[in-house]
């Protein structure tokens, strides 16, 4: 099997010395285990994601040293795609419309048994089919929420068996409870991330995955999704977190760190690695 990995930024903004390091992180990695390195653009949030950012991400990258093979997946020209994975979801019985606002899911939460966490656990009386009917036919806002009671129900022992290898930590169990009944899908927004990056690493035949630690926790609800949509569980590794000097997070309000602005003062790409 092909090894490969991905770099998968979102053209929201200016890529800064955190994306950097997550960009590198995974090239260096291709580099040093003979595997392919791609770029997928992830912007299925049309209102802020601009092809100008785009752009800016394709410049930076080769910058900084990178290539990858064309042509780019851009997820906001594949939201069928993504339609057809919540269908399946749908059809396995998993997912519910939760039609509740936010002010009621953190009214929930509190009113919960302590110790529960601040995660929505989905409904204490589900909604009726009629009264559900009732609302679709309104036109009330609604999400699709991943039920993990459900999932539990349906995958039975192959819930609690669910594990991922950790590159240099070995294997982990997926455990999605301290997450709770997360969003998959809205309404007026077919998709999520969590949808289209589990679709699009099976799509592209990603076998490793390196990313940020940020993302850690997220990995048990993709190995999840991944269950029950019969995919491939890629291996992760999660990277440090590069900071700034103040030990906070870089992130793309931070104007001073992106790589544009490192390269309109004279920067020079190897200037920048040298902070990883």
């Amino acid at each position: 099997m092909t090894r490969r990995t991905r770099f998968a930024p979102s053209p929201s903004g200016h890529l800064h010395l955190g994306h950097a390091f997550s960009a590198w992180s995974a090239w260096q990695w291709a580099q040093e285990n003979e595997a392919e390195f791609i770029l997928r653009i992830e912007d299925i949030d049309t209102t802020r994601c601009k092809r100008a950012f785009e752009q800016s991400i394709f410049d930076d990258l080769i910058w900084l040293g990178l290539d990858w093979p064309l042509p780019v997946r851009r997820q906001s020209e594949h939201f069928d795609d993504y339609a057809g994975v919540l269908d399946k979801l749908r059809g396995l019985g998993v997912v519910y419309r939760c039609f509740k606002t936010r002010k009621e899911i953190l009214e929930d939460i509190a009113r919960a048994p302590h110790g529960l966490g601040e995660v929505y656990r989905g409904p204490s009386e589900p909604l009726s089919a009629d009264e559900e009917a009732e609302r679709v036919t309104r036109g009330d806002g609604f999400a699709w929420r991943l039920s993990l009671e459900r999932c539990r129900e349906h995958l039975g022992a192959r819930y609690e068996a669910m594990r991922f290898e950790e590159l240099g930590r070995g294997e982990q169990r997926a455990d999605p409870a301290p997450l709770g009944d997360i969003i998959l899908a809205r309404k007026d927004v077919g998709t999520s991330y969590h949808i289209a990056v589990v679709h699009d690493d099976a799509l592209q035949e990603i076998s490793h995955i390196v990313r940020g630690e940020d993302l850690f926790e997220l990995t048990p609800l993709h190995v999840l999704l991944q269950t029950l949509l019969g995919l491939p569980v890629p291996v992760y590794q999660h990277h440090r977190l590069l900071l700034d000097e103040t030990g906070k997070r870089f992130a793309k309000r931070d104007k001073a760190a992106t790589l544009k602005a490192l390269r309109e003062q004279g920067l020079m790409a190897e200037d920048v690695r040298q902070r990883f």
